[in-house]
């Protein structure tokens, strides 16, 4: 039988175990700017997916990609044999990291986001400067339909 929500307590559960190991218990360098940002668990509980995203030494400084998900391919084993007592069930989960892309992508968004309003207040300062095309007053007034002619002389 499937139970979501036992599969949501448990990712929860081995976030938290796997991010207080890689915090307090791995002494790998690799992984000190490591942090995981979301857990996934299947169905069957046999598969966890943990999301991670690397910050630099420093706001300047350039991640390293690959030397954590060197140092997580390294501590694969240990992190699983942590999750298996720290969880208790009979199948310990195998563990899959993925770089989470949501931050990057939540910056390339906020980059849009200021590229289109910078683009409206052009279009905003050009809309007050610009006159209209054409006649001041391009529709049909009502002595033009007393008349019979247009503006500009034509009979109707």
């Amino acid at each position: 039988m499937v139970d979501s929500a036992r599969a949501a307590r448990m990712a929860k559960r081995i976030s938290s175990i796997v991010a207080s190991a890689i915090g307090t218990e791995i002494k790998d360098p690799r992984l000190a700017y490591v942090t995981i940002t979301d857990a996934r668990v299947t169905n069957d509980l046999h598969d966890a997916t943990l999301f991670y995203t690397v910050m630099g030494a420093s706001i300047d400084a350039e991640p390293d990609y690959e030397a954590a998900a060197a140092g997580l391919a390294k501590a694969t084993g240990i992190l699983r044999s942590k999750v298996g007592a720290g969880t208790g069930v009979r199948f310990t989960p195998t563990l899959t990291f993925v770089l989470d892309t949501v931050p990057d992508s939540a910056r390339h968004m906020e980059e849009l986001v200021a590229r289109a309003r910078a683009n409206d207040e052009l279009v905003a300062r050009q809309a007050q400067e610009a006159t209209p095309a054409g006649d001041a007053d391009p529709y049909r007034s009502h002595e033009d339909d007393e008349t019979g002619t247009n503006k500009d002389g034509s009979v109707e």
